[in-house]
């Protein structure tokens, strides 16, 4: 992936903090848009600047890159903020041992819906099959969740058998390590509450990775998006698929 720019804004809290983000995700924006299938949706950071959340992407069929990714995946598969539950739902139909979770009550209701199993619950909460998993998910921007890249990576190697993977999706064509406050708001000007958030470029996510002992084993990109496969470091001693 070629890097253009390396961009880095100080973590909002402590590093090791796991903030809870149920009631920005579960605001009326967020639950709505996933209702109707649709945005405009955004993250907007405190100077006024917005990410637009691409909804339809997220509640349609799991496209190429998505598919691209479901491949590479080993073992039982933990989706971590599966959204509306498109991955969840195509490794459940290839017969996968797959669970979502996911901080918003729609997400999971909808998610649900489509015959997949799912939970609502952070990823900082206790999980099952903790140590066991043979994948774990961090995509559509889910490297962000808490603010801290690196408690999220301990927090997921934890999760993980040894030896497990982890795929991250990444800010396309950037250097970017950016930590920030951001909610969720769409176009009539409704919002979330506030919540730290993160956004990494590949190079950023790889720094993180080897500084907490993963490996990195793979970078691709696919539909404009990118991608980085991690291996744990964590040593041998729990069993590797999730029960």
């Amino acid at each position: 992936m070629a890097t253009t720019e390396r961009i880095t804004t100080p973590a909002p809290g402590p590093r090791g903090s796991a903030p809870d983000a149920d009631g920005a995700w579960s605001a009326d924006p967020y639950a709505l848009a996933l209702g109707n299938g649709r945005g405009p949706l955004f993250l907007r950071r405190t100077d006024g600047w917005l990410l637009p959340l691409d909804v339809e992407r997220w509640c349609a069929e799991a496209d190429a890159a998505d598919l691209e990714v479901l491949r590479r995946c080993e073992g039982a598969v933990l989706d971590v903020g599966c959204g509306p539950g498109r991955l969840v739902a195509a490794l459940s139909r290839q017969g996968r041992r797959v669970l979502g979770i996911d901080v918003s009550e729609a997400a999971v209701a909808r998610t649900r819906r489509l015959g997949a199993p799912a939970l609502h619950r952070s990823v900082f909460a206790p999980l099952p099959g903790e140590g066991r998993w043979g994948t774990a998910l961090l995509i559509d921007g889910n490297i962000g969740i808490g603010g801290d890249p690196a408690a999220l990576l301990a927090r997921t190697g934890r999760l993980l058998a040894p030896g497990g993977l982890l795929i991250a999706e990444t800010v396309p064509d950037l250097d970017l390590d950016e930590r920030v406050q951001v909610h969720v708001t769409d176009a009539r000007g409704a919002t979330g509450a506030a919540f730290p958030w993160a956004r990494l470029g590949t190079p950023a996510l790889l720094r993180y990775a080897e500084h907490a002992g993963w490996r990195a084993v793979a970078q691709w990109t696919a539909g404009g998006r990118s991608f980085a496969a991690l291996r744990s470091g964590r040593p041998s001693g729990s069993r590797a698929a999730a029960g």
